[in-house]
C-alpha cells in the first residue's frame, strides 16, 4: 500500500485528490494539511511514501515545506502547480522535490505519477526537465566553467550526465554512445551514487549548478 500525504490550502482539491487516489486500491491517503508548516510536521510524523505538495500557500509555502521534508527524509515530494513553467517549480526542485504535476492532470495520470515516485523514480519527463531548467537558468548562478566537482565521475559517466541533462532517455543515450540500455542504466546509477543525488532530476540540477552543462547546450556527447 502506497501512503500519501496531501498538502494544499484548498480543501476541495484535497478532497478530489483523496477520492481519486483511494479509488486506485493500492494507495491510501494517510493525512492532509492546509499549510506548508503543517505539512512538514505531518510528514515527519506520518512518514508517507509520497507527499503531494502545493507551492503557493500561506505562512509556510511549499518550497520551504519541501526543504524541511527532504532534510528529514520524511517522504518523496511531488509539487503541484497550475502552470508547467511556474517559477516556483524550479525552486521546489532545487529544494529536493522529485518532480511536479499540473493540477489539471488526468485522474489516471495522477495515480500513475504517485506509483512512479513511490517506486523511487523521478516524475519529470527528460525534455520537460531540460526545458524547465533552461527557463530558470538565471536562478542557478553556476560556475562559468566546469568547477571540477564532477571529477569523481569517469569520462564516460560525465558523457552520460551531459546527455541526461540534455533531455535524452536511456535508450537515446545508448544509441548515442553505442552502448546497451542496461549499461546506460548502470552508468546513471553510478552517477547518482557518486554525486549523492536521489534521481535524474536532481542530477540535472547538479549538472547545471556545477557548470557541467550550461543553458543552450544541446546535450550531445
Amino acid at each position: 500500500m502506497i501512503r500519501v500525504l496531501l498538502v494544499d490550502d484548498q480543501e476541495l482539491l484535497r478532497s478530489g485528490f483523496r477520492m481519486i487516489l483511494e479509488a486506485a486500491g493500492d494507495i491510501r491517503v494517510v493525512g492532509e494539511a492546509s499549510d506548508g508548516g503543517e505539512g512538514a510536521e505531518a510528514a515527519r510524523r506520518l512518514r508517507p511514501d509520497v507527499v503531494l505538495m502545493d507551492v503557493r500557500m500561506g505562512e509556510v509555502d511549499g518550497i520551504e515545506a519541501t526543504r524541511r521534508i527532504v532534510a528529514a527524509d520524511a517522504g518523496r515530494v511531488v509539487v503541484l502547480t497550475t502552470f508547467d513553467l511556474d517559477e516556483y517549480v524550479y525552486a521546489a526542485l532545487r529544494a529536493g522535490a522529485s518532480g511536479f504535476l499540473l493540477k489539471d492532470t488526468r485522474p489516471a495520470d495522477l495515480v500513475e505519477a504517485v506509483r512512479v515516485v513511490a517506486g523511487g523514480e523521478a516524475l519529470l519527463a527528460p525534455r520537460v526537465t531540460r526545458r524547465l531548467l533552461e527557463r530558470f537558468a538565471g536562478d542557478l548562478a553556476p560556475a562559468r566553467d566546469d568547477d571540477g566537482a564532477a571529477d569523481v565521475l569517469t569520462e564516460r559517466e560525465r558523457e552520460v550526465l551531459r546527455l541526461v541533462a540534455g533531455g535524452r532517455s536511456n535508450l537515446e543515450i545508448a544509441e548515442a554512445l553505442v552502448l546497451t540500455e542496461a549499461t546506460v542504466k548502470t552508468h546513471v546509477s553510478n552517477v547518482l551514487r557518486k554525486l549523492d543525488v536521489r534521481d535524474r532530476v536532481q542530477a540535472v540540477v547538479w549538472a547545471y549548478e556545477h557548470g557541467v552543462v550550461r543553458p543552450g547546450e544541446s546535450g550531445t556527447a
